[in-house]
This record gives C-alpha cells, sequence and structure tokens, in this order.
C-alpha cells in the first residue's frame, strides 16, 4: 500500500488544529514555527486541499481541515492504545475485554451481566464507567469491545453501532427492618408514609418508577436521589429509605446487605442491553454474555 501523504504531517496539522495555531503547535512539538508550517503546507499539497485558513490572529479549520481533523482523531486515538494491545500480546496469553459500563445501569447486575465469561482462563477484564454517550464515543473509536447499558444505543448516522438485548428484570421495593414493617403494612400506599430512595434521570427505568408512584397514588417522600445504584442500596441498606432495585438481586441485596423486600413494582422492568460496532457480534467473549437464541 502507497501513501501520499506522511503521518508526521498529518500528526503536526492535528497539534496546529488542537491548538489553534501555529505558534502553540510548535511549542507543543519542541519545534521552529517554520518547520511545522512547512510539513502543514505539505500535507495540504498532498491531499490537494486547503486545510487552515486566517482566523483573526490564529488559523481556523476549512471544511477540508474540518474532515481531515475528524479522521486524525481517530487515527490517532487508535495509536494510543496500540502499545498497550502490542505488550499484551507479547507478555501473555491473555484474552483482553474492555467493557465499557453506562452510570444508569445498576451496579448490582453488572457482574450478573458478566458472569458467562468471569471464569475464562487468562481473562483481562477492563472496566470503564463513564456518561453513555461518551461511551458511545469510545465504542466507535474502538477504545471499547462493548458498552452494557440499560437503553439501546440512541439513532445516530455518525455512529455505526448496534444495539443487543441482554434481558430484562422486573423491579421490586426493598428497606432496612427499621422501615421494612411500616412499608409492607398497606402496601404499596405506604410507601408514602416512608422516606424513598431513587435512581436519578440518568437512569433509564426512573421515569418509569415516576409513572407507578403516580398510577398508585403514592407522593413519594424522596430523601436522596443517586446516579450509582450501588451507593443507593447502601444508603438504604443503612435505613436511610425504601428503594427500588431489580428483583433478580433479591437474594444477594437479602443476605449481603440484610434488607426486606417489602413488595412487587409491577409493571416495571428495568431491561439490559449490550452495545456493540457490528450487528452480528464478532467478539468471542462478547458473544458469550448474549442469550442464546431458540
Amino acid at each position: 500500500m502507497s501513501l501520499s501523504f506522511s503521518y508526521r504531517h498529518l500528526y503536526y496539522f492535528w497539534a496546529v488544529a488542537k491548538e489553534g495555531g501555529l505558534t502553540r503547535a510548535a511549542e507543543r512539538l519542541g519545534l521552529s514555527v517554520q518547520t511545522v508550517s512547512t510539513q502543514v503546507r505539505e500535507l495540504e499539497q498532498s491531499l490537494g486541499a486547503s486545510l487552515l485558513k486566517p482566523a483573526g490572529r490564529g488559523l481556523a479549520l476549512t471544511e477540508a481541515g474540518q474532515a481531515a481533523l475528524q479522521m486524525a482523531e481517530q487515527i490517532f486515538a487508535l495509536g494510543e492504545v496500540l502499545p498497550e494491545r502490542v505488550r499484551d500480546a507479547a507478555t501473555a496469553p491473555a484474552v483482553r475485554l474492555a467493557v465499557g459500563i453506562s452510570d444508569g445501569l445498576p451496579k448490582l447486575v453488572v457482574q450478573r451481566l458478566l458472569e458467562p465469561i468471569i471464569d475464562t482462563p487468562h481473562l483481562r477484564l477492563l472496566c470503564h464507567e463513564d456518561e453513555f454517550d461518551r461511551l458511545l464515543g469510545d465504542l466507535a473509536l474502538h477504545r471499547l469491545d462493548v458498552v452494557l447499558a440499560d437503553r439501546p444505543a440512541p439513532p445516530n448516522p455518525n455512529l455505526r453501532v448496534y444495539s443487543h438485548a441482554l434481558g430484562s428484570s422486573p423491579m421490586a421495593w426493598f428497606a432496612a427492618p427499621r422501615w421494612a414493617a411500616t412499608a409492607m403494612r398497606d402496601f404499596p400506599a405506604s410507601l408514602a408514609d416512608v422516606p424513598m430512595l431513587l435512581p436519578t434521570d440518568h437512569a433509564a427505568v426512573r421515569p418509569r418508577l415516576n409513572q407507578w408512584l403516580e398510577r398508585h397514588g403514592v407522593r413519594a417522600r424522596v430523601a436522596g436521589e443517586f446516579e450509582d445504584s450501588a451507593l443507593l442500596a447502601t444508603f438504604g441498606a443503612a435505613g436511610m429509605g425504601v428503594f427500588p432495585a431489580a428483583a433478580l438481586m433479591t437474594d444477594r441485596l437479602v443476605q449481603r446487605d440484610g434488607v426486606v423486600r417489602v413488595g412487587d413494582c409491577e409493571g416495571v422492568e428495568e431491561a439490559f442491553f449490550a452495545v456493540g460496532t457490528d450487528k452480528k457480534i464478532v467478539h468471542p467473549l462478547v458473544s458469550r454474555l448474549l442469550p442464546e437464541r431458540g
């Protein structure tokens, strides 16, 4: 394969675009302004388009420059992970899986979703938690192998990602012993008589919980809202208030945290998804996370 431009030239252009000018880019690169300017001009000549234009005391991107910068961002993002991938391959027969975990996904459920691959020999599991949209960007740049979330990826023509359903769980209400008797006495109306902990709007299930409470005429006394579901359960177990959680975690919550399941949140389910970059999952470990299709 022959290339009509140098990646070094592209890197110099990328630095100029990020710094907004030749002088700052030259300082960052430890080169003279003339050298950086010459390298960028050579890139423009090889591509047959102007990438930069004067803008006040600095430089701005042309439309061609914006397209070049977008591609350069992807190229150099892949370059950042190249040394680590090579080291992993050279030093050990590790099976690497980089998983993005959406901040709206209940952390109590994550371990359950990953159970099918936990016992893989030589597994090296890398978990990154962040906002869903940012994780999708990292997935598109191949920094992640899969994203686990409580919702499917929204339609976006700029991101070629695909959502795969992992299943769902009904929701239930739990409480520490100090609130359990009151909460169970006339459930669900009794939920208005106890403090309540809820997930924030980051969680896809929050609007459905609000609708369920409204449908049952429960005016919630919200004592706390939490983005992290594990933190929500921790405060709930400490007696701060009644809280919702996926029913599939009942045994763990009751046995580990000593809480009581006070009632079901009928009609409300929390869904779980694996988001990948292909319609057909190709990473063998990600394939094992998906339920078998009949």
